[in-house]
């Protein structure tokens, strides 16, 4: 009787043993604590940012995040330099920091398609890039995503800039089209269509995505990082693929959690509008040959590459396969 109670007190002393080492070694966990940049204010285009904070994938990652919108932040030169450890940005922006010195390497892809297009109103009757000969044609600016994303679509026509009436129009594209001040602009695929559909337009649309493969918007970090401290990235892109793949899975749920974040919103009166903006910048996420969510597409890397040494942006000879990993989306 009293060798089975010995037996027993010790099963108990084991439990409580093991228990309490699993306790010790969760409260012993180090909290990581950072600011995320991503270079735009609140808007609903970083729905899965919201859903990870809100859902606690960061958290359990031992992650405290928060996100910067200040458009004033330059991420890339922040992360090459070390001084914040992840960043958003899109493939063209880590090749411009590679060909300068800075460290970047993207680690996690978040669009599967490059978001930028050329948008019409249907009367023009504009189908193909011929079809812009001597047209006018608004960028918001002679650089980043937008700009390089005209100028792969014109490379892929045999067409250079001459064969516009290119301008320099901001971010009034819609106001421009609809005035009839532009016969096309360059857009995000998102936005910009979606508000003229919403105005009643018919439109006609040429999107890079359809012309050829190249990077979009993922998660950056710096070589360092990934040599020093790999666990911090695996975890912070766990966290980070998650969201995305649950917005991608709930996408009304995903809205309503952008309520939350976005300011303004549940006040706004084009709520139909900014539900579809959504819907259409989750479809950037998906790739059909794209079988390793978050993976970088070598090829997709090469013709960036290519389009921007065309350019005169980059050095021919820039080492591409420095500038990515997939090894943390495995």
């Amino acid at each position: 009787m009293q060798k089975r109670n010995f037996i027993l007190l010790l099963m108990i002393w084991m439990i409580v043993f093991v228990i309490s080492a699993f306790s010790v070694n969760a409260e012993e966990q180090p909290i990581d604590v950072f600011s995320l940049p991503v270079g735009f204010v609140p808007n609903v285009q970083f729905a899965p940012l919201y859903a990870a904070l809100e859902n606690g994938y960061f958290s359990e990652e031992h992650i405290d995040l928060s996100l910067n919108h200040s458009m004033e932040i330059d991420t890339v030169a922040l992360v090459g330099a070390g001084e914040i450890p992840f960043g958003i940005c899109s493939g063209e922006q880590v090749l411009l920091g590679r060909n300068k010195g800075l460290p970047l390497v993207y680690i996690a892809g978040w669009y599967q398609q490059y978001p930028v297009g050329i948008v019409s109103l249907a009367e023009k009757n504009i189908r193909t890039m011929e079809d812009l000969r001597g047209k006018k044609v608004g960028t918001p600016v002679l650089s980043g995503a937008s700009y390089i994303g005209l100028e792969a679509l014109l490379q892929q026509a045999g067409m250079t800039d001459a064969d516009l009436q290119l301008e320099t129009i901001g971010y009034a594209q819609v106001e421009m089209l609809t005035s009839d001040k532009v016969d096309a602009a360059v857009i995000y695929v998102s936005n910009e269509p979606e508000q003229l559909k919403a105005l009643g337009y018919d439109i006609h649309l040429i999107t890079v995505a359809d012309s050829m493969s190249m990077v979009g918007n993922g998660l950056i970090t710096n070589e360092k990082m990934i040599r020093e401290h790999p666990d911090l990235v695996s975890r912070m892109t766990r966290a980070f693929l998650k969201g995305i793949q649950w917005t991608k899975e709930h996408p009304d749920e995903a809205y309503d959690i952008c309520l939350k974040y976005v300011d303004n919103l549940k006040d706004a009166k084009n709520q139909d509008l900014q539900k579809q903006v959504l819907k259409q910048t989750i479809r950037l996420y998906e790739n059909p040959e794209q079988t390793i969510p978050g993976a970088s597409d070598p090829e997709a890397w090469q013709n960036m590459a290519a389009v921007m040494s065309r350019m005169g942006l980059i050095k021919a000879d820039i080492d591409v396969a420095a500038a990515f990993s997939n090894a943390f989306v495995k």
